[in-house]
């Protein structure tokens, strides 16, 4: 049993590539109406485009108060509700702890962390008015697996798990769901990876997963009947030894 996600109001942010815009694609082919944010306005517009007028392309800087409050606001202005948030923009980093850089851990940081909390924050009053959403975050296995040679990405992504556990019980009573996508590697830009034959070549060594793979798993999430709440979707590419 499905529920229908024709006509959904929903936000993606990170849209403009990876994951983010697998997943709006998707819904978009599912007649939902989305709100693509992101910080690269060519590159939403491209896909606001390639979706069709459904789709409404609001730059967006996470870390900036300011501009989730806007996106939002467009948001109501533009469709009167939001259904959906699914806060997905994020950095990626990796390497030795003594050789890293503080200032580039706290933007990573500020975007995977507090970023998503803003958003959160942002459509939470619309949500609870109307007594109905879901709330989907993109963690990672991350934040399942303490994996040694990324330990900033993967303390961040702890912090949404420790989130997405909290938050969930505390909207609960608003009809309100929320969970965690959580996705072992992934050959997109967020890793670097965009040549087409080398994503082929990972998929065909059963090493990564597309963006896509991921964005069918959201909407799965989504689409289940409302009494069913998909906590945490942990999925890996199945040559992935962890």
């Amino acid at each position: 049993m499905t529920h229908t996600l024709s006509g959904k109001v929903v936000i993606v942010t990170g849209a403009s590539s990876g994951i983010g815009a697998a997943t709006a694609r998707a819904l978009g082919r599912l007649d939902c109406k989305l709100v693509l944010a992101a910080r690269s306005a060519d590159k939403l517009r491209d896909l606001a485009e390639e979706i069709g007028p459904a789709a409404l392309d609001v730059p967006t800087d996470v870390t900036v108060s300011a501009d989730v409050e806007r996106m939002v606001a467009q948001t109501m202005e533009q469709f009167g509700r939001v259904d959906v948030l699914f806060a997905n923009a994020g950095l990626y980093t990796f390497g030795q702890v003594a050789e890293g850089d503080p200032d580039a851990w706290a933007r990573l940081m500020d975007v995977n962390v507090d970023g998503v909390m803003r958003c959160v924050r942002a459509v939470l009053p619309h949500m609870m008015a109307q007594r109905s959403g879901d709330i989907v975050l993109t963690s990672s296995i991350s934040g399942f697996i303490d994996i040694h040679w990324e330990p900033i990405y993967s303390a961040s992504k702890h912090a949404i798990q420790g989130f997405v556990h909290t938050l969930r019980r505390q909207v609960a009573p608003f009809g309100i769901r929320v969970g965690a996508i959580a996705p072992g590697m992934v050959a997109n830009a967020l890793w670097g990876i965009t040549d087409v034959a080398e994503i082929d070549a990972r998929v065909a060594e059963r090493a990564s997963l597309r963006s896509e793979d991921v964005a069918e798993a959201v909407v799965f999430m989504l689409s289940r009947p409302p009494h069913v709440t998909i906590r945490d979707l942990v999925m890996l590419p199945q040559n992935q030894d962890l």
